[in-house]
Formats: structure tokens, C-alpha cells, sequence
């Protein structure tokens, strides 16, 4: 009789090592470890999502490269991993905020949001014939509790997080925030902070070509792309004090 043991472990999905392991969401893991490097950080007045941007090819317009993804009015996300796999989940948050207008007229808190991405992303660990979502997912908004930063992994596993780095300079932007965070840290403060964070992963040095930051303000719960002027002045600002 055929026995998993001859197929290997890391072939199907559904199979289980004997130590209690599924391989190919440990391989879906190493895809995020090799994304493009995204943070997140929750603020007093809001929260900051910031992702570095790598110029693949001189003939690639950058501008159509969506790093940062609106869901909603107030609720964002930006990701590590398979971009096209990212595109799947965002459509599918987008969706279930859409239907929250719809059924409750008002919109759908944050972690209740990241608990459908994270449902979808368990549904596709356990199934044959599928292979887990290649991608991790940071969604952060702003809702009836405040500001809110989550981060969703490959096996639908998810937390809060008040600052969080992932993808290939995540554990260097991560060991810098357990180093430099503060749960008072303002907006701007947090722009800063992200941009010094990025600046050991970013090749080259920072430029505003090179990173792309968004933003939601408690007071308004509005998502929104920083403007390229103030993105410069934060970088101008940081080289100047000799961070960058």
C-alpha cells in the first residue's frame, strides 16, 4: 500500500511530519522572508505602515507598483511575499468590508476584517490540491477601539502588534524597534522611526522613489498615501541629523 513516507512529507499539504509539522507552510514562510521589507507601527494618534520599493527593471513604470493597499476609508494593508497572492487577499478584504456596509451600515472593525483574511488563509493549509498563501499580510486602521496594526501569516495565524517588520530586512527592522519604540510615539515621530528602520535594508540609501508610507489619523480614521513632498522632507530632515 503507497504510504505518505514514499512521497515525502513536503509534498502534500494534509500530511503531517512525524514532529508535527506541514512543510509547505514553512516553505510559504521562507517566500515572505524573501518580500520586500514592510512595517507597521501604532501610534497614540494613528497608525504608520511603510514598505520599501526596489526598482526591478528600468522599464517598469513604479508607479504601477502598489505597495500599499487601501481596503477601506480606514483600514489599510501592505504585505511580504507573492504579490499576486496579496492581491487575492486585499480583493477578499475588500469585499467583506463592502459587505459590512451593506448588512450593519457602519464599518467593520479591523481585527474582525484580519479574522476573515486569516480564515481564508487556514482554509488553504489544509485542503489537497492548494497551496498555502505565499504572502503575510500587515493591516492596520483605525475603528471604535482606536488604532489598530495586525499582522496576518501564511497559516491564518494573526496578532496585534504595536510595531512590527516583515520580509527580507525584518528581523534588523524589527530588532531596531524593540530598541527604539515607545507605545507615546506621535505620527510624525513614527514616520521618522520607519524611515531609520528602512534605512539599513534599503540599497543605496533612502530616496523617495526607493520607500512608500501611508497613513491613518485617529481624528479622521481616513486612510491615506503620504505625499511625495512630505515623504521628501522626512528623508531631507533625516540625513540632515545624519541618520540616513
Amino acid at each position: 500500500m503507497f504510504s505518505p513516507q514514499g512521497m515525502g512529507y513536503d509534498r502534500a499539504i494534509t500530511v503531517f511530519s512525524p514532529d508535527g509539522r506541514l512543510f509547505q507552510v514553512e516553505y510559504a514562510l521562507e517566500a515572505v522572508r524573501r518580500g520586500w521589507t514592510a512595517l507597521g507601527i501604532r501610534c497614540m494618534d494613528g497608525v504608520v505602515l511603510a514598505v520599501e520599493k526596489k526598482k526591478i527593471s528600468p522599464l517598469i513604470d513604479p508607479s504601477s507598483m502598489e505597495k500599499i493597499l487601501k481596503i477601506d476609508d480606514h483600514v489599510g494593508a501592505t504585505f511580504a511575499g507573492l504579490s499576486s497572492d496579496a492581491r487575492i487577499l486585499v480583493d477578499k478584504a475588500r469585499q467583506e468590508s463592502q459587505i459590512n456596509r451593506l448588512l450593519y451600515d457602519e464599518v467593520i472593525d479591523v481585527e474582525v476584517l484580519v479574522k476573515k483574511v486569516s480564515e481564508v488563509k487556514q482554509l488553504y493549509t489544509q485542503h489537497a490540491g492548494v497551496r498555502p498563501f505565499g504572502v503575510a499580510l500587515l493591516i492596520a486602521g483605525v475603528d471604535k477601539f482606536g488604532a489598530r496594526l495586525f499582522m496576518t501569516e501564511p497559516s491564518g495565524a494573526y496578532a496585534g502588534y504595536f510595531a512590527v517588520a516583515i520580509g527580507a530586512g525584518g528581523q534588523s527592522a524589527t530588532e531596531f524597534f524593540e530598541k527604539n519604540y515607545t507605545k507615546d510615539v506621535k505620527i510624525d515621530s513614527a514616520i521618522t522611526l520607519s524611515l531609520m528602520a528602512l534605512s539599513s535594508v534599503v540599497e543605496g540609501g533612502l530616496e523617495p522613489s526607493k520607500v512608500e508610507i501611508a497613513i491613518i489619523r485617529s481624528d479622521t480614521a481616513k486612510f491615506e498615501l503620504l505625499p511625495n513632498d512630505d515623504l521628501c522632507k522626512h528623508i531631507e530632515r533625516l540625513k540632515a541629523a545624519g541618520n540616513a
